[in-house]
């Protein structure tokens, strides 16, 4: 199956072992919520200031062990090796959303604390770069100067890999990124479960952009939004394993990252830093199906603890006691914490909503 791999035991007791020296969270309340806006409703200021400080986090030292991921060496690293290393059991689960709600939320934090940004993580709304709206190819997102830069230069996939089987339909690139902010950036975590950093290589996109006008257009965001439980709304958010039963989930990771770019790889996504603004707006488009009925919607939870087990043959539903963890870079919460966006952990909003 395309999104399943070997869950790594050993690590994972490790990180446990260090929960004393993780950064701690503190309860309070929400008096000011930061508010999080579409990419391209920033003021030009404001997007430089939030990619000098994604520049930043890629320069601060990594607070993850040598012994748990030998490769990781930038606070950026550390984000990307607690995805890897769980990325067996955040995907087609019942905490797929609130996990992901935990791990942007801790990704901005890092960003303010620790790089001096004084804005929120913004998000980026795919319907508007989808048909009818745009297209995926002529979106800001991709400005070389106000934007993550563009798409790499087209790479055929080597003959008899095994990516051969997972081709994007449509895919244009698979090469380094050409141009933009991080067109020098180093991704060292992966592929696949690789934490030793011994395949450390650039930031390589794949743009497909028929498999984003088939996903991302506001059809199969009304689609998702539809359910009336979040049961049946995870399903629809997250889709099937294959390219013929996708999602807005997987539409905006293999529309950007293809077959051969890093927001195609399940477990490494987050080395592209689009990766946060596509979770971003995967959170708002929870918290906007929350908000259609939001005292019943705060308690609603459901969905398999284990993936795929969607008829809870190895295990039941998770709740909202489950435990949520981001590894070395916060303490551990559980569901209940992230279930509102402006209490427990959490605080900060959306500038406008999906209806």
């Amino acid at each position: 199956m395309l999104f399943q791999r070997t869950f790594l035991l050993t690590a994972l007791l490790s990180l446990v072992a260090l929960t004393a020296s993780k950064p701690t969270k503190g309860r309070k309340h929400c008096h000011n919520p930061l508010i999080r806006q579409e990419w391209r409703t920033l003021s030009r200021k404001a997007q430089k200031e939030y990619l000098s400080a994604v520049q930043c986090i890629l320069t601060k030292p990594a607070i993850t062990p040598p012994s748990i991921a030998p490769g990781a060496v930038s606070r950026y690293d550390d984000l990307v090796v607690t995805h890897n290393i769980q990325a067996g059991n955040i995907h087609f689960v019942g905490h797929f959303l609130p996990w992901h709600r935990w791990y942007t939320a801790i990704y901005e934090k890092a960003l303010r604390e620790e790089c001096g940004y004084k804005g929120a993580q913004p998000y980026w709304d795919w319907n508007l770069d989808a048909p009818p709206l745009g297209s995926l190819t002529t979106s800001p997102l991709w400005d070389s100067e106000y934007g993550f830069g563009g798409n790499g230069p087209y790479e055929a996939i080597p003959p008899g890999s095994p990516l051969e089987r997972f081709a994007v339909p449509g895919r244009t690139g698979g090469g380094c990124v050409t141009d933009g902010p991080f067109v020098n950036m180093t991704v060292r975590i992966g592929p696949g479960a690789d934490l030793s950093g011994s395949q450390a290589r650039c930031l390589t996109r794949d743009f497909s952009p028929s498999f984003a006008s088939r996903y991302l257009g506001k059809n199969m965001t009304d689609i998702t939004m539809a359910p009336a439980t979040f049961g049946e709304f995870i399903r629809v958010v997250e889709g099937g394993p294959s390219f013929d039963d996708s999602s807005l989930h997987g539409g905006g990771h293999f529309g950007v990252g293809g077959t051969l770019g890093v927001m195609g790889d399940n477990a490494n996504s987050p080395g592209d830093p689009v990766f946060y603004l596509h979770h971003a707006n995967l959170d708002r488009l929870w918290w906007s199906w929350q908000m259609k009925n939001l005292t019943q919607r705060l308690v609603d939870i459901s969905g398999p603890i284990n993936i795929m087990d969607y008829n809870n043959v190895v295990g039941g539903n998770v709740t909202l006691t489950f435990p949520l963890s981001v590894g070395v870079n916060a303490d551990d919460i559980t569901i209940n914490d992230v279930m509102h966006i402006q209490r427990g952990e959490l605080c900060y909003d959306y500038d406008t909503l999906y209806t």
